[in-house]
């Protein structure tokens, strides 16, 4: 069966293209993020891809260029759902690529990062794959996370940061509250009390 493969970043793509070799699949990767910022953010993503998809001979498909516009429309006001919108948009795209294509199946290496929301993107992958006619090919490759972080850093790969997205870096910039250690917390609850 030819597969089609949506790869977020070479990183990611270590272990994925692993598991599915292992089982016999060979993968053709697709390139299609436009959630990714800023411009620099996505080149540097995209030529790691290039490079790393050269180096164990995989082929790969690039559908897109830089799309943040599309992006920030679709999530548009409501910036809480741009989750559920980014996988709906990256796999309605693998889909459609992978129908016009002559691929059977579809799956993304998003399924392994243990950051993201496996149930949301399952269901977005499902429904895309219903709407255009393709199978979705669903792998958990979370547990062959950190193998793959640590080949890319062995690779010396560009490892980013955030998912990609004008939000997550955002998020990762704010600072968090210091949690208080719970006796602090119980003591001033007691001292309330009294």
């Amino acid at each position: 069966m030819k597969t089609l493969l949506h790869i977020c970043c070479a990183p990611c793509s270590i272990a994925c293209i692993d598991t599915l070799r292992q089982e016999g699949i060979e993968p053709v990767g697709f390139w299609y993020n436009p959630n990714i910022h800023p411009f620099t953010e996505y080149k540097m993503r995209k030529n790691t891809l290039v490079e790393y998809a050269k180096s164990i001979d995989l082929k790969l498909e690039i559908e897109n260029e830089y799309g943040l516009r599309r992006f920030i429309e679709g999530v548009y006001p409501n910036f809480d759902n741009r989750c559920t919108f980014c996988y709906t948009l990256r796999f309605e795209e693998t889909a459609r690529y992978a129908a016009e294509h002559g691929f059977d199946q579809f799956t993304s290496t998003l399924f392994v990062s243990p950051y993201q929301n496996h149930a949301l993107m399952r269901e977005a992958a499902e429904r895309a794959a219903e709407k255009y006619g393709v199978q979705y090919l669903h792998r958990d490759f979370s547990p062959r996370f950190r193998e793959g972080q640590d080949r890319a850093r062995e690779l010396g790969l560009y490892m980013q940061k955030y998912c990609g997205c004008i939000f997550s870096e955002e998020d990762r910039y704010k600072k968090k509250p210091k949690k208080k250690k719970p006796e602090v917390d119980a003591l001033q609850t007691a001292e309330k009390l009294v």
